[in-house]
């Protein structure tokens, strides 16, 4: 059986990890730019495993070669929502396709409620299973 010690959302490196300190933050966002990876930070108030698709905050750092300038922009977007998930991607463009490397989430809301299990009888004696963020149930921007 897997569990989750932290009961926190968990995508990205770092998952199971205690919260990573912006110093922390600052040494991997500089790992990433001396490996020649570009950086763009996105967030979301949904944050299910499969919703992929997050809002971005400014535009792919692709040019900056010093981690301050993403720290700022992270710093900015923290500001903005605070009360979101943000996480921050690094591609990796060397073989002319942009893939992601690196990706791990840099703030959360103060409570996350988590999600629910539903099952749904199909056809006979067959049950469907699905996943359904607790927060979802309110409108888009009151979910935290």
């Amino acid at each position: 059986m897997m569990t989750n010690p932290t009961g926190k959302i968990t995508q990205g490196q770092f998952s199971f990890l205690p919260e990573l300190t912006d110093e922390e933050i600052e040494m991997q966002i500089q790992y990433g730019l001396d490996k020649g990876f570009a950086w763009s930070i996105e967030y979301t108030d949904d944050a299910h495993p499969r919703n992929t698709y997050w809002e971005m905050y400014g535009n792919p750092m692709f040019d900056l070669k010093d981690a301050a300038g993403v720290m700022m922009e992270m710093r900015e977007c923290r500001e903005t929502f605070p009360h979101h998930y943000i996480r921050l991607m690094a591609f990796d463009s060397t073989r002319g396709v942009e893939s992601i490397t690196m990706s791990f989430i840099v703030n959360r809301p103060p409570v996350e409620p988590g999600f629910t299990l539903s099952r749904q009888e199909i056809g006979g004696r067959s049950m469907r299973y699905t996943t359904v963020g607790v927060a979802a149930s309110k409108p888009e921007g009151e979910r935290y």
